[in-house]
């Protein structure tokens, strides 16, 4: 059995820690190159958000110039958190070109590396986060 004292201790040194491994963690988000970033596939591309139309449904902006409308599927609606200006993954529908279903959504680290790649060439300007 441990004293009070001791537990205290034992509890304040715990939250340290846990402190410490989220601000390492935000920090490694921030400046780290990822391991691995989701590229696009044959029927994916990449796009910006122009504008929230509500409903899931938004504006993306292509890297082609095109403006087409996409929507969050409910499988990861809750997952995702999109934002005007937030670069995500859509798949085109197979049957409606013009519209497409939003699969990821793009950390400022994995922007940096789809930048690198050149994926992004197309876009005026890409807000930093």
């Amino acid at each position: 059995p441990q004293s009070p004292k001791d537990m205290f201790i034992n509890t304040i040194v715990l939250i340290l820690f846990m402190v410490y491994d989220k601000k390492k963690a935000i920090s490694d988000l921030k400046n780290e190159e990822p391991t691995r970033v989701r590229f696009p596939k044959e029927n994916e591309f990449v796009g910006i958000v122009d504008k929230r139309l509500g409903g899931s449904r938004m504006d993306i902006r292509t890297t082609d110039g095109r403006t087409i409308i996409a929507r969050v599927p409910g499988r990861v609606k809750k997952f995702l958190w999109i934002r005007e200006g937030d670069i995500v993954l859509l798949e085109k529908w197979e049957f409606d070109q013009e519209k497409a279903d939003l699969i990821y959504k793009y950390k400022p680290n994995e922007i940096k590396a789809l930048e690198k790649k050149g994926l992004l060439g197309n876009f005026e300007n890409v807000e930093e986060f």
